[in-house]
């Protein structure tokens, strides 16, 4: 496993060919609540014109991680042959689709989110990165984040990331690890 700070996965994304058209595309992936936001953040902050996307808003709904692969490859793919991508976008409160999202290709794209690097697209992710955290770790970030309403989804979400993780053997294709 190796360890890397926001700025060494910058520099190894930025150190590769484009692969998205272009521009490049890191893939922050992992487990809920290991830190992937607070890694995507890091690194906006760092590269003020990548344009970062949290998948959660991709997801249709609590089940919605099988789908997703699908959703981001066909936003993807336009980015690829330099062409605004679309995706729609889930509103968690009324528990519906709700609107169609457009991002214009440039020079980063930063996806972070649970499965948001499927296989299917491999060959445009520029770095792959896996977040990970111990179980209680996470837990306790989640009801930090979402509140003591949302532990019923717990058991369902790890069971879904797990199989979708196992699937697509996301860790063992990541080209980076960061432990949190």
């Amino acid at each position: 496993m190796v360890t890397v700070s926001p700025s060494e996965v910058l520099a190894a994304a930025l150190s590769r060919p484009p692969t998205l058209g272009t521009g490049r595309l890191i893939c922050v992936d992992g487990l809920a609540g290991s830190g992937k936001t607070t890694l995507a953040r890091a690194l906006a902050a760092l590269a003020p014109e990548a344009v970062v996307l949290g998948t959660d808003e991709m997801l249709e709904g609590w089940r919605g991680l099988p789908g997703l692969g699908g959703s981001i490859e066909a936003l993807l793919r336009p980015l690829a042959a330099a062409r605004p991508g679309h995706w729609r976008r889930w509103d968690w409160y009324a528990d519906r689709w709700d609107g169609t999202q457009t991002v214009t290709p440039g020079p980063l794209l930063v996806l972070e989110g649970v499965g948001s690097a499927a296989s299917a697209y491999d060959d445009l992710v520029t770095l792959l990165v896996w977040v990970e955290a111990d179980l209680d770790v996470r837990l306790a970030r989640w009801l930090e984040r979402d509140g003591e309403d949302m532990r019923p989804h717990w058991a369902a979400w790890l069971a879904d990331e797990e199989a979708l993780h196992r699937r697509e053997n996301t860790r063992a294709r990541a080209d980076l690890v960061v432990r949190t």
